[in-house]
């Protein structure tokens, strides 16, 4: 017989065996199916009761349902403990055994104490002063006990002046007060790390957290420093400064000025954005990922995480720190820290001593002081220059360790297992190919048909789940909508799990419910799809899902693209191996047990970084204005966002269950009760609790304002309560308590800045109340006025005042600001727009003098009365008696315990020249 002849018949009997083997799997396959189809679904089990088979089929469907049960309840029982570890977690503040020994929280505690005792510290206020009076005492204390040690201790006390521009809008400072404390060792040193914090608050808050305890600590971490008996190699700088509520105006008076500044190579930044807790590196850099290595090797209580990092600095956390100064300004890198939990309380009167643990003390001090320490003895810091290219990704996993690697290591990462993603579910599409190239005579032609149907169902499962995601988010905004309409706004503001169960159980259900209809109506009556085939591709869609999310995170330069590298691995893996129990067993409670332990790791980072973003913009909503987004949208759809996150990977068992009557049924009755019981009022927004205070913040200003002519003369006058709302629900709530404050006297800004101290407040209720006159009055005088030989007119002006002032420069009509001096140097401007500039004095401080050149409008169109620029003058009295009225105590008293109002007197003046 000829080669031919023999591979001919070969081929043929290969087909056969083929053909057999396929008729014997499309056997067994359509018996399963028509198994699977006898046995009675949701919709048929009263005729499957009511058949001569029932009895048969009965204890099937229960022992089904068993198990079915106890994959939910094994379900929610994981998500339940991955939650209780992320709080336990948070709440455990430091572990005894691994601190270091070297920090005296104690003593710490006694600055605290110290320094809060004083009160609110403005800038500019004699307990400022006071406060400067303190440090100095310590540091010179500390400076007598290590006289006979290695290191040497200078101290200067600044008091700078200088100006700047942030945003829309310019700071001008005039001598605030900052002490510098250099520690070297003796045989002196040429590099320098900075420690800074801030010993300054906010009107009417005394600053435990929001910076006392930052100073505190800086206190100690100094003493343990120069009492080492080994020298350091480097030296540290701490900046105690004094203005940074006032607009980041002591970091700046520093770093631009001080001489020691110049030696500076890296910093570490302490703030707070919340009461207590545990402070998190929430900024590193830019760049310099030695920084970053130094705090994984050193930090005793790692927190830290690039998700945070790269949150702030896309400008969604509305908020800044010294920061920014250093790096934008000093163009040198540092670490950013910040205490974040219980931010309800931030910059109100709660921020006092006692709500700061002295674990919390402890666990700062023996970070700073390991990290400090392990950066002044390193050659890194001497030139950073080598060390500088580069970000990191970097992660804690529950307080216990570090993660970091480079983002060039974490670009590999992620690209080697988005091939892998990509290998994988292309081998499901070979797969697929050779079962269905079985059947059939041209093998080619099916094979290819076969893959090419798996991709169609891979494509089609995706617009199944980005639908239900789709209709879950516009859900939740529907219901965020209806509760807004009904006045029920942020009753999650103390209640947060009423809205996890409100708009949680909302986004689960019409999840659940679109993957229902798909599975009914589509899988089951027109694929005839297996449920184990059906758990397989749902699978696959959410590797496919998150290994896009992978690849677009990494293609933007993003280091929190490890969030999805993580949700891609495990699973990964974890079905790899146990793709066998799957296959045998379809939805046993061992594959499910197995398959959770798999998915742990990345299923309690993802949820710590949920709780994390939670503690961050919950109480933020509480202080971010009317005029952003709706908070129940925003809160809504970070809640639906979390839910999409958590059930990527659970959607597949949708498809191995045989009924979600019973979770529908749960879920609707849940949200179904919650949207009653928050519509009729029964979570109400703020809490009075001095245990658990959740205050409203209102800002409450005794003002009177002056509008004067072009010749100078008075022509109109008024007096009052200015009184903003810093969050959306406004005066809904006040009123009842306070009728008279209603939407009668809610004014709005006009033109191009509002006609009260601040431009950027644009709704305000303004109720009449008598005149006020502080002490030292507003002086406000043009000193001078030239034409220029280009034509243009230059004016000097001189003002005195209170510790804080505002001042809002707008040419008329057709006029432009050419340039000005604000009393440090000569500033270009051209344009015509509105100028704003913040302006703040310490003790003593000299007359502020500044100039303007102007334009004159080129036509003749312009109304001589207009004048060539228009200013309005604001002066704010922080501190002193001067702050208070009787009138403004009064009605303060009016207000209910669950609001803070934040309150001062200021007076307002527009001139025009």
């Amino acid at each position: 017989m000829s080669n031919p002849d023999i591979m001919q018949m070969s081929e043929r009997d290969s087909v056969l065996r083929t053909r057999r083997t396929s008729r014997t799997r499309t056997q067994e396959n359509q018996e399963q199916q028509t198994q699977e189809n006898q046995e009675p679904d949701s919709g048929d089990e009263e005729a499957a009761l009511n058949g001569p088979r029932s009895r048969e089929h009965k204890p099937a469907v229960k022992r089904e349902f068993l198990r079915e049960s106890c994959a939910v309840v094994l379900l929610l029982g994981f998500l339940s403990l991955m939650w209780v570890l992320v709080l336990i977690s948070v709440q455990q503040l430091i572990i005894s055994s691994r601190s270091t020994g070297h920090f005296n929280a104690t003593r710490a505690r006694m600055h605290l104490d110290q320094i809060t005792s004083v009160g609110p510290r403005t800038m500019g206020s004699p307990e400022i002063e006071i406060t400067v009076n303190y440090l100095q005492d310590q540091i010179q204390q500390i400076r007598s006990e290590s006289k006979a040690g290695s290191h040497s201790i200078t101290v200067d006390v600044q008091r700078p002046s200088g100006s700047f521009r942030i945003g829309g809008s310019i700071s001008r400072y005039d001598r605030l007060t900052n002490i510098a404390v250099k520690l070297e060792p003796k045989s002196g040193a040429q590099h320098f790390m900075l420690a800074n914090c801030h010993f300054d608050t906010v009107a009417d808050s005394p600053g435990a957290s929001d910076d006392a305890v930052s100073c505190s600590v800086m206190l100690e971490v100094l003493r343990s420093l120069a009492n080492l008996s080994t020298p350091l190699k480097h030296g540290v700088i701490f900046l105690f400064n004094g203005a940074e509520e006032s607009g980041l105006l002591g970091s700046h008076g520093f770093i631009t000025q001080h001489p020691w500044a110049q030696q500076v190579r890296a910093f570490v930044n302490l703030e707070a954005a919340g009461v207590g807790g545990k402070e998190l590196v929430f900024q590193t850099g830019p760049e310099n990922p030695w920084l970053v290595q130094a705090y994984v090797q050193a930090a005793v209580h790692p927190f830290a995480s690039v998700v945070g990092q790269e949150l702030f600095q896309s400008g969604l956390i509305p908020s800044d720190t010294d920061f920014r100064i250093f790096r934008d300004f000093g163009n040198i890198p540092g670490i950013d820290l910040a205490f974040i939990e219980n931010g309800y309380l931030y910059h109100t009167k709660y921020d006092t001593l006692e709500r700061i643990h002295i674990d919390s003390i402890r666990r700062a001090g023996d970070n700073i002081l390991s990290v400090l320490k392990h950066l002044v003895m390193s050659d890194e810091l001497a030139d950073s220059s080598e060390h500088r290219h580069g970000n990191m990704v970097f992660f804690d996993l529950l307080g216990l360790t570090m993660v970091a690697y480079s983002a060039r290591a974490g670009t590999i990462i992620n690209c080697v297992f988005a091939v892998a993603t990509v290998i994988y579910l292309g081998w499901k599409c070979m797969l697929s190919s050779a079962v269905g190239c079985r059947c059939t005579r041209d093998l080619a032609r099916v094979c290819i048909a076969a893959g090419c149907r798996y991709t169609r169902d891979l494509v089609c499962a995706v617009c199944v789940v980005l639908l239900s995601w789709v209709v879950a988010l516009l859900t939740v905004l529907l219901v965020a909508l209806l509760v807004t309409l009904m006045g029920r706004s942020m009753f999650w503001y103390t209640h947060f799990y009423a809205a996890v169960s409100l708009y949680g159980s909302a986004a689960a259900g019409m999840i659940l419910l679109i993957q229902t209809l798909a599975k009914s109506l589509y899988y089951r009556c027109v694929r005839s799809a297996s449920r184990v085939d059906l758990a397989e591709l749902f699978f696959d869609v959410s590797l496919l899902l998150w290994c896009c999310l992978l690849l677009f995170l990494t293609v933007h330069g993003l280091c929190s693209a490890y969030v999805p590298m993580m949700m891609v691995v495990f699973p990964l893996v974890s079905k790899v191996l146990l793709r066998m129990i799957i296959r045998t067993k379809g939805a046993s409670l061992l594959y499910t047990v197995l398959y959770l332990v798999g998915l742990a790791l990345p299923y309690v980072h993802i949820m710590f970084i949920i709780w994390a973003v939670c503690e961050m913009f919950t109480p933020i909503q509480g202080r971010s204005g009317t005029r952003g987004i709706r908070p129940d949208f925003f809160m809504g759809s970070i809640v639906t966002l979390a839910t999409v996150i958590l059930s990527t990977y659970f959607m597949h068992f949708i498809y191995l269950w045989r009924s979600t009557k019973c979770v529908l049924a749960v879920l609707g009755s849940v949200f179904t009760l919650m949207f009653v019981l928050v519509c009729s009022g029964l979570f109400f927004p703020y809490s009075g609790d001095p245990s658990s205070p959740r205050p409203k913040r209102v800002f409450v200003q005794h003002i009177t304002r002056r509008f004067h002519a072009l010749d100078g003369s008075l022509q109109s006058s008024d007096s009052g309560f200015w009184i903003n709302s810093l969050d959306y629900t406004g005066m809904q709530h006040i009123t009842p308590h306070i009728p008279e404050i209603n939407d009668s006297i809610h004014t709005h800004c006009q033109d191009h800045y509002c006609p009260f101290p601040w431009f950027s407040i644009t709704e305000n209720w303004y109720l009449p109340a008598p005149e006020v006159s502080p002490d030292p009055p507003l002086d406000f005088q043009l000193v001078s006025r030239q034409d220029t030989e280009r034509g243009t007119v230059n004016m000097t002006f001189e003002v005195k005042g209170p510790s804080h002032m505002s001042l809002c420069v707008e040419p008329s009509t057709g006029a432009s600001l050419m340039s000005r001096a604000l009393g440090d140097g000569k500033l270009h401007y051209d344009s015509s727009g509105v100028d704003f500039i913040y302006y703040s004095h310490g003790l003593d401080a000299p007359a502020w003098n500044f100039w303007f050149e102007i334009e004159p409008p080129e036509s003749s169109d312009a109304s001589p009365d207009e004048g060539l620029i228009s200013l309005a003058v604001s002066a704010h009295y922080f501190s002193g008696s001067d702050q208070r009225s009787e009138e403004l105590d009064s009605f303060l008293k009016r207000f209910p315990a669950w609001v803070f109002p934040s309150s001062w007197i200021s007076t307002y003046h527009v001139y025009r020249y």
